[in-house]
């Protein structure tokens, strides 16, 4: 039985998150056909199609999004073990941080590279997801440092917690006719709108934002699983969604958005357990994210 490379998975997993096979090729740092005949191949090994192809893009069949789930916790969790081996015997101390996939990885993972320079003994295992499977597997002992938005209806007062700051979300709809730099919630929920999948917690975020404002969406078309695919897709067609300001702008968006009026900020933190076995080399991290967003202890 012939398998898959780790390569031909891991471009895999890079598509997953973009939906979208230039944004997922220049992420590979290949071609797009050569991305494109990887993908092809994994299909041909697999037996199945796992990204539908058309004129107005692309996007995971559902055996896709089965293999996508599987595959990512399968590498994460051998790349764990590697990790972990090799910190037994002192090679490396490493760390495993769970991001949200609404909220997008782009800010984490440079904040991972800029620390890794100035602390080569640390190592880090990235997990990107939703929100109740990141406190699942903190409370397991699977993660030791998770990213997510704050709720306030949900107990965290078994682990500590610090804040970084409030993710401001915006109105991007590239394709729509945006006559000011700002928006209503009322214009935004009248628009065809993408949303994210509707078990995630932030569409409950998303959803309250609206109701408060006595505008419930009136024209949801789409819903994706990450910002990244909710970006391409509106690229792509006539639709607009609510995004946070600081993803688009490390995406290097620079127009066809505008301020939501009223404004929707989120507060964002870390949360992690006192009792983690690695809390020294926790806390060395978390001073340094203190530092970047200039939080007092």
């Amino acid at each position: 039985m012939e398998l898959p490379t780790i390569q031909e998975l891991k471009n895999f997993i890079i598509y997953s998150k973009y939906r979208n096979f230039t944004a997922a090729a220049n992420a590979a740092n290949i071609t797009q056909s050569a991305f494109s005949t990887q993908m092809k191949k994994l299909e041909d090994i697999v037996g199945v199609c796992l990204i539908e192809r058309s004129n107005k893009g692309s996007h995971l069949t559902p055996d896709g999004e089965v293999f996508y789930e599987k595959v990512s916790h399968i590498l994460s969790d051998l790349e764990g073990t590697i990790l972990d081996l090799q910190g037994r015997h002192g090679q490396v101390q490493s760390l495993a941080v769970g991001i949200m996939l609404s909220l997008g990885d782009v800010h984490m993972n440079r904040h991972i590279a800029y620390f890794q320079k100035h602390h080569n003994e640390a190592s880090f295992r990235v997990y990107n997801l939703e929100f109740r499977e990141l406190l699942q597997w903190l409370k397991e002992d699977k993660l030791d440092i998770v990213s997510l938005f704050y709720l306030p209806t949900v107990d965290l007062s078994a682990y500590e917690k610090v804040f970084f700051g409030e993710e401001t979300f915006i109105y991007y709809g590239p394709n729509m006719e945006l006559s000011s730099n700002s928006v209503t919630a009322q214009f935004a929920a009248a628009q065809p709108l993408a949303l994210y999948s509707p078990q995630y917690v932030m569409n409950s975020y998303i959803n309250e934002y609206f109701t408060k404002n006595n505008c419930p969406p009136a024209k949801t078309q789409a819903w994706f699983s990450t910002p990244y695919a909710i970006m391409n897709y509106c690229q792509q067609n006539r639709i607009g969604a609510l995004l946070p300001k600081r993803f688009l702008s490390a995406m290097g968006v620079i127009g066809g958005y505008a301020e939501l009026k009223p404004i929707l900020q989120i507060p964002c933190c870390l949360v992690y357990k006192k009792e983690n076995p690695k809390y020294k080399t926790i806390q060395i991290f978390i001073d340094y994210m203190r530092q970047v967003y200039h939080l007092k202890k």
